[in-house]
């Protein structure tokens, strides 16, 4: 992954690139000027590698104009502890609104699971 994100370097904003686990390696990268982040993952699990992030500023104002277009999206969540990666999950958007700490996911209709992730919320 790290030869990967070397070719678009030039191009694009690395907002991370860290070793999560020994297993999980992920690097978030955003092309200047854009809201929009992508989020690479390398992991030893097959089904782990198919997931495909989508970063938002407010994660429960998205997951609520999903589901209005009728969209199944599953119950928000965060890490628990959120300083560790080995830690579980609890209900809920974190109480901090820490970023990367807040989830949801939905599958699309070729079965591909997506998870929305906040990352920079602002309470308005």
């Amino acid at each position: 992954m790290r030869r990967l994100i070397g070719l678009h370097a030039p191009t694009l904003l690395i907002e991370t690139n860290m070793r999560l686990q020994s297993c999980v390696d992920t690097s978030e990268l955003t092309p200047p000027g854009s809201a929009c982040s992508v989020q690479l993952v390398a992991a030893d699990s097959a089904s782990r590698v198919r997931n495909l992030y989508l970063i938002t500023t407010d994660l429960a104002a998205e997951r609520a104009r999903l589901i209005v277009r009728g969209v199944a999206v599953g119950p928000l969540r965060h890490k628990d502890p959120v300083d560790t990666w080995a830690g579980g999950w609890s209900p809920g958007l974190d109480p901090q609104r820490r970023d990367y700490a807040s989830f949801a996911d939905f599958d699309d209709p070729d079965g591909n699971t997506w998870t929305l992730q906040e990352r920079g919320y602002r309470a308005s």
